[in-house]
């Protein structure tokens, strides 16, 4: 079935199948209807991209709506509006005339509105003798009360579809940092294994990401990077696995070799006082865990470290982990070093003081060097991270106020 043309009495129109389907959706309209204006409008716009109108063509719609005196569309009230094309560009923000009439066009195009036409073409209102209207010849809205309900599910199904594009987007984003910070650690740490081969497939996956992408791109990538980190991390499990068995391996040796039942080693430290039982030199006491500072009280005194947090923010303990990993790297500060720091400082003041040796770089030669001499005076009880901290919120006070 092919589309037809009618002549009227202002010209040759033609008549598509939606003109034709549009009519019968408004001739089914159950009586009493009715329906906001303004969230059929909404959803309208929502749905924009599916009824194929632009956003000029919606701001036609919308000014259309205001000369529509009520706040529901009801049949029983009429629905046909019937501006001048000088009053319809006024509240449609200055259109041009042509420009107008183009979007009128695909406005009854997408099925949003319908023409009634009047025997002179022109757009009127012909009143009773009570003075209420008994015709009006211009646009009627009578599809968008005959598809509300269609147009609200539209606007759900798209308004659901771009917070799953926007969860997928976030997901990948975040499976692509934990990627480059996993290969980053192997490859600085010297673990085995083949990083360059999986650094490349890493690359190949990055490099297939389009500039704008739908959700249908980027699933396929964000499961392929999934499994990528999950064969990461997997590896270096397996490598952690067999260090420790075999560090467990020379600790048994150690103990089997060992036959003295009275072994230093083997007695609590209540029994070999008890015993009359020396302690070993070579046997460290057991630190107290350094209680971390406020997170609050850290970016206060470190404002620099929150470019390097994820997205150039730091909400979160775990950003600013993530932030002291960067920045350790960036300032020369070898692994085994910051390593050194967390297992005597915490990981949380750790990175803290990175965060401090960040803030004060311009007065520090070897950043690296700074970390290890105040790991040393931490064991031996000679450094708090507190008077760092206060020392710079005053100098970033002083700052603020001169």
């Amino acid at each position: 079935m092919q589309s037809g043309s009618v002549t009227t009495p202002f010209g040759r129109r033609s008549i598509s199948l939606a003109h034709v389907r549009g009519q019968m959706r408004t001739a089914d309209i159950k009586s009493g209807k009715s329906v906001d204006k303004w969230k059929v409008f909404r959803d309208a716009c929502e749905a924009r991209a599916v009824l194929g109108v632009q956003d000029r063509a919606l701001a036609v719609l919308d000014a259309l709506l205001t000369f529509y005196p009520e706040s529901e569309l009801s049949e029983d009230r009429g629905l046909v509006v019937f501006p001048s094309n000088g009053q319809l560009s006024v509240r449609a923000h200055g259109i041009a005339g042509t420009t107008l009439r183009r979007h009128l066009a695909a406005l009854v195009e997408a099925g949003l509105i319908q023409r009634k036409d009047s025997a002179n073409g022109k757009r009127y209102a012909r009143k009773g003798n009570a003075g209420t209207i008994e015709e009006a010849f211009g646009f009627s809205l009578a599809p968008l009360l005959a598809r509300a309900e269609e147009l609200a599910h539209l606007a759900q199904k798209i308004a659901a579809e771009r917070r799953r594009f926007r969860a997928t987007k976030e997901a990948l984003s975040i499976c692509r940092r934990d990627v480059r910070k996993l290969l980053t650690a192997a490859m600085e740490e010297g673990a085995a294994g083949d990083w360059g081969r999986i650094e490349d497939m890493f690359l190949e996956l990055t490099g297939r990401i389009p500039r704008t992408p739908t959700t249908a791109d980027i699933e396929p990538i964000l499961e392929e990077m999934q499994m990528l980190r999950d064969e990461i991390i997997n590896r270096l499990e397996i490598q952690e696995n067999s260090e420790n068995m075999d560090s467990n391996a020379v600790q048994n040796g150690c103990h089997i070799q060992n036959s003295n039942t009275e072994s230093i080693h083997e007695l609590e430290p209540s029994s070999r006082k008890e015993q009359g039982a020396k302690p070993s030199p070579n046997i460290r006491p057991v630190r107290e865990t350094i209680k971390a500072f406020p997170l609050g009280m850290v970016l206060q005194a470190c404002p620099q470290i929150r470019d390097y947090g994820p997205n150039g923010a730091i909400e979160s303990w775990r950003d600013l982990l993530s932030a002291a990993v960067v920045v350790r790297s960036m300032l020369g500060v070898s692994p085994s070093a910051y390593e050194e720091a967390c297992g005597v400082l915490g990981a949380e003041n750790a990175a803290a003081v990175m965060a401090c040796i960040l803030e004060r770089g311009g007065h520090i030669n070897s950043a690296g060097g700074y970390l290890r001499d105040l790991t040393r005076k931490a064991e031996r009880g000679e450094f708090s991270l507190g008077p760092m901290l206060m020392a710079l919120m005053r100098q970033s006070s002083s700052l603020k106020a001169s």
